[in-house]
């Protein structure tokens, strides 16, 4: 039988629908900025006033990726949502705590952008020896609370009234998610990019645990 080669439109097609999970990379600032400014603009979502910069956004992701993970999911070159994971707090003793945050493009939501990223984030921080991810939502928000139940969070506490936005006073409820046994004393987490140095089998099957739910390729 004779079988046709795929020609070099359908390569670039197929490459333009790939979806890909991936450490951020500070060139991908404003596209961050850019899915993250309609939850400050419009919404109680974030309690910051004014959207950061490109600039801005870039310092933070980098600040992040020196310690813990920031993960983007993209296709074709068009980023869906991201992902990150950062200090819960900054005294000694909670560097074992983490908080995470996951925001996905006005077009991508309830397509399973947002758990492929925590699914891989998560991952990470386990391999980094973390304890426990929190997460703040503003309340009322029945998709956020619904993704995070669903990936194992359970209620921990509300601040009552703790913000006030555009005209009201704002709930923040806190989830929290356990990763691993409290067992003996826990060794320091490790760094971001050391385990992306010396782990970096482990590294690529997180990425590929939230890209599979996507049907994407793995990424590093």
């Amino acid at each position: 039988m004779l079988q046709e080669t795929p020609s070099a439109s359908d390569a670039r097609s197929a490459g333009e629908t790939e979806l890909a999970i991936r450490f951020a990379r500070a060139d991908d600032a404003a596209a961050v900025a850019a899915i993250y400014a309609p939850n400050i603009a419009s919404s109680a979502i974030s309690f910051e006033a004014e959207p950061p910069t490109a600039e801005v956004m870039r310092e933070r992701i980098l600040s992040t990726l020196a310690h813990t993970p920031w993960l983007v999911c993209e296709r074709g070159g068009e980023l869906l949502g991201y992902a990150y994971a950062n200090a819960h707090a900054e005294r000694a003793a909670y560097r074992w705590s983490l908080n995470a945050s996951v925001y996905v493009a006005a077009g991508c939501r309830r397509s399973g952008v947002g758990r492929a990223l925590y699914t891989s984030l998560f991952a990470l921080v386990r391999h980094a020896g973390y304890y426990a991810v929190h997460a703040g939502v503003t309340l009322p928000n029945a998709p956020s609370v619904g993704l995070h139940e669903s990936l194992g969070f359970v209620p921990v506490g509300v601040y009552r009234a703790v913000g006030f936005k555009l005209g009201a006073w704002r709930d923040v409820g806190w989830w929290q998610l356990e990763l691993r046994p409290r067992e003996g004393v826990p060794s320091p987490p490790i760094a971001l990019p050391v385990l992306r140095a010396e782990a970096t089998a482990q590294v690529r099957q997180a990425l590929a645990l939230g890209a599979a739910q996507l049907g994407a390729p793995r990424q590093h």
